[in-house]
């Protein structure tokens, strides 16, 4: 029996505050019958849930819309007013004819714009400086409510990071709240319901500051990028039984006080002095002594938005995977995980005692802390005991990137429960699972999927743990597929693509940080600056969402016009150009591609995917414009950069992959770049020496070129550079450079050497697409048509994926046995696949019936090379023995 689940409002699960006057509507159909499927579906919306069913009483209602369409669906009732809850829930008709029912959902609208928002800006009184932090400021509102409450609301937002809570309870476990944005054009709020938290008589509603990124360190020049310190904005709304309405809001009513948080810093810690503590607080029975009124301030000429992305929560807990050890009078705690976060201590001693806690991805020879690659971010907590007899510190305003804790000052020996370790990101819901008979590999994803958990905190940073923390645009854009298939990354990304659009310049450069810091160029130069048509692109590929390409549309053409500007002959980056060159390959190894090829190629690639977004939007004329440019492109690359016989200008491993990834050759020189490519990797040792621009699609170009083999033996290679080095040698993250650590050299330049750094990761893309075989079909973007066409190869037996892109899991799980290929496929409800068996001369048979009786199978193509079947959806016990 088909079940209607997983009902969401733009991406998320009944959101509150959520500002879009038409959002856009998705469920799920889940049934395992073969050939299940949506034929159409009805939508009905109502102001009260109980209405749903009354055709009269509704505010909306679709019809009966004949269509398999279950994501995107836009809402076309009116829009809801402030505050208004709109209930809606689907009806379904599978391919039978039977209709089924969802359960109802909701979104709710919040306080659309400033002048809703019945509250003024307050912090406190004693300001950081440039390079010195304040005390984190506690703000408190005490108010009398005359009856039960029936429905509450908490809108907040601040300009640095704030915790709420409500007669001493937080209204959310949410963390660095509201997220970071470049705070001189826009800031996010959240909405709560705390109905619960709420009761007649007096309340206490409270805050504390941090300074977070706004006034914060955010990269090596120090604090307040943005402004001097915290403030917070909160309107309070709430109902009562008897029908009255209440709102309170911060204003010069509120109290300001400083308590036990002495220093909060992203980059270097807290300290917090427990003899300080206020307990209660923020109850409304609290003392008034020692409080006075907070600081109003000017109102910030911003924009207040509403929040389409998961917050920054903590997620996961790690224990030590032994006992500490006493090193050079300070005791190591080893966490087992390269991991982002933070400590929980528990521990006890005399008043006034101050336990160091400093944190560090690995260890030097002598077992001690290896810090010097933090560069200028201490990454140090500081907690001044009380002297109870059992104390619990947890920072609030900071993280550290770490797998090892330094524990200096503590009076008694610490054990196995002194600290636990808190692992914290974006709270970004798991869509894939990749696994394989190589454990060296299972490793090696892994490792992915920690990479991306760490540097997933709030926006897509490079690393965790030095001075810098920054959204590099040219990591996110290599590492954004693999990130889709680890994740559901849709809500996260189409965020952070409003902070990039907010960064563009006015000449339509994008930076190669966002948020924009101002700590480089404008323009982030080839691979970096493409960001911002490659991830819209990439985002619309995965999630089929035309909306992503529709709002990131304007910014996209003003990019790729900036590019025609200053371009020459179509050479971007040309010999003479004034502007920013690039950072070129970043962190190759003797192998400087030239600067001017890898901005061309990009050039070229930017061009066409902007003609092909044109072309889904329906900008016809700009679409054919865009592609005579993106020729135009690929002809002067031709000229500029590849030789008669196919050989690609520096003869290095980038060069050929992007003349290859980005089709940029005569179809006749193709297999003569792929040569030269294919004789450089084996001249090297089978051995990789692109960068952070070329290896993200190495593995790719060679298995579509022909060349599998090759792309197993650089998986398979243990030997640096390659993915696998690292993996031998204890890495439980991603490593930023391919020798981090050698042992001929030990570490490498300390100014530059993340051990927790996704971009060499873009290899879990192949995995997945190749290895596992799950891909969208490449004429239907969004993962409802499938290719299903794993690749084995290596010294891999066995390989399996899982990956859910909306509308239910994908399944692609295939073992090699004494010449037989059994493959176990799952193909969601409501979707359809090309499944494609690796081998050509074969006997193919389903659940033991041949497979063109199969119950669900289309059809049967079969080729010299391999056999492709046309599966409905349900899943499939397929088995291969070859007949020669």
């Amino acid at each position: 029996m088909p079940t209607i689940t997983d009902l969401r409002c733009e991406y998320l699960h009944d959101p509150l505050g959520l500002d879009a006057a038409a959002p856009r509507l998705s469920w799920r159909m889940t049934c395992p019958r073969r050939g299940a499927r949506q034929v159409a579906y009805r939508i009905r919306a109502a102001y009260r849930r109980e209405a749903l069913h009354d055709d009269a009483a509704c505010c909306w209602d679709s019809g009966t819309v004949a269509s398999d369409a279950s994501r995107h669906v836009r809402y076309g009732g009116p829009p809801a007013a402030p505050q208004q809850r709109i209930w809606w829930c689907v009806s379904v008709t599978d391919e039978a004819g039977t209709t089924h029912d969802s359960d109802a959902a909701y979104w709710e609208a919040g306080l659309p714009s400033r002048e809703y928002w019945r509250a003024a800006w307050i912090g406190g009184d004693v300001p950081g400086g440039p390079q010195t932090c304040a005390p984190a400021p506690l703000l408190r509102r005490r108010f009398v409510i005359a009856a039960p409450v029936v429905a509450a609301r908490l809108y907040v937002t601040a300009l640095g990071v704030y915790r709420c809570s409500l007669n001493g309870r937080l209204v959310s476990d949410a963390r660095f709240t509201p997220g970071w944005t470049d705070y001189r054009i826009r800031v996010q709020y959240q909405a709560y319901d705390v109905t619960a938290l709420l009761r007649p008589g007096a309340n206490m509603l409270g805050a504390i500051l941090g300074d977070g990124w706004y006034a914060g360190s955010v990269d090596w020049r120090g604090r307040q990028r943005y402004g001097r310190d915290p403030l917070l904005l909160a309107h309070l709304w709430l109902r009562t039984a008897d029908g009255a309405e209440q709102v309170i809001g911060s204003d010069a009513a509120w109290q300001l006080r400083y308590g036990p948080i002495l220093q909060s810093d992203m980059q270097h810690g807290e300290h917090y002095d427990a003899r300080l503590a206020l307990p209660g607080w923020d109850r409304p029975d609290a003392a008034d002594d020692g409080w006075r009124p907070a600081r109003l301030a000017d109102d910030p000429a911003i924009a207040i938005d509403d929040t389409r992305a998961p917050l920054v929560r903590p997620t996961a807990e790690l224990a030590p995977v032994g006992p500490p050890r006493l090193v050079r009078g300070s005791w190591i705690v080893d966490l087992g995980q390269n991991m982002v976060g933070w400590v929980r201590l528990r521990t006890s001693g005399a008043a006034g005692t101050t336990v160091r806690l400093r944190f560090a991805e690995v260890l030097n020879p002598d077992g001690t802390i290896y810090t010097a690659n933090l560069r200028t971010a201490r990454q140090t907590d500081y907690v001044t005991l009380a002297g109870d007899a059992s104390e619990v510190f947890e920072p609030q305003f900071t993280f550290h990137g770490f797998r090892y804790v330094e524990l200096t000052g503590l009076t008694t020996p610490p054990d196995l429960h002194t600290v636990t370790g808190v692992v914290v990101h974006s709270d970004l819901t798991p869509s894939g699972e990749f696994g394989c008979s190589d454990p060296l590999i299972n490793q090696l994803q892994h490792n992915i999927v920690w990479g991306q958990r760490g540097n997933f905190v709030d926006v897509p940073t490079d690393c965790p743990q030095r001075d810098e923390r920054l959204g590099w645009t040219g990591d996110a854009q290599v590492f954004i597929r693999t990130a889709a298939f680890n994740m559901d990354v849709a809500a996260f990304f189409t965020r952070w693509l409003r902070d990039l659009a907010d960064a563009q310049s006015p000449e339509g450069a994008y930076p190669p940080v966002v948020p924009h810091t101002g700590i480089v160029t404008d323009d982030g130069g080839p691979a970096w600056a493409d960001a911002g048509t490659i991830c819209p692109w990439t985002l619309y590929d995965v999630y089929g969402d035309r909306d992503i390409l529709a709002a990131q549309y304007d910014s996209m053409c003003r990019y790729v016009a900036f590019l025609e500007r200053t371009s020459r002959d179509g050479i971007r980056c040309y010999d003479g150009y004034q502007g920013w060159m690039g950072f070129g390959d970043w962190l190759s190894i003797n192998a400087d591609t030239p600067h001017d090829l890898i901005g061309t190629a990009f050039f070229a690639h930017s061009a066409r995917l902007l003609a092909r977004s044109a072309a889904v939007l329906g900008h016809d004329d700009d679409a054919a414009r865009y592609h005579r440019l993106a020729d135009a492109v690929r002809d002067a690359f031709q000229r500029r950069f590849v030789t008669p016989d196919g050989l690609v200008l520096g003869a290095t491993q980038t060069g050929a992959i992007l003349a290859l990834h980005f089709d940029l050759l005569p179809a006749a020189l193709r297999p003569a770049t792929a040569r030269a490519l294919v004789a450089d990797i084996r001249r090297r040792g089978n051995r990789l020496s692109a960068g952070f621009v070329g290896s993200p699609y190495i593995a790719a170009v060679l298995s579509d070129n022909g060349y599998l083999d090759v792309a197993y033996d650089l998986l398979h290679q243990t030997r640096w550079p390659s993915w696998l080095y690292s993996v031998t040698h204890g890495a439980t993250t991603i490593w930023e450079r391919w020798d981090g650590w050698t042992e001929e050299h030990g570490f490498q330049d300390p100014g530059m050497n993340s051990f927790n750094h996704y971009a060499y990761g873009a290899i879990g893309a192949w995995l997945y697409t190749t290895v596992a075989g799950i891909d969208s079909h490449p004429a239907h973007p969004g993962h409802q048509r499938l290719r299903l066409a794993p690749r084995p190869g290596g010294r891999l037996s066995a390989a399996w994926g899982r990956y859910d892109a909306g509308f239910g899991t994908i399944v692609s799980d295939w073992r090699l046995r004494d010449g037989t290929f059994e493959w176990l496929v799952t193909v969601p409800a409501n979707c359809q696949a090309t499944a494609v068996i690796p081998w050509g001369d074969v006997t193919l048979t389903e659940g033991g019936v041949a497979i063109e009786r199969a119950d669900g199978v289309l059809g049967v193509m079969r080729y010299a090379d391999r056999v492709e079947l046309a599966l409905l959806a349900g899943t499939y016990h397929i088995t291969a023995q070859r007949t020669t």
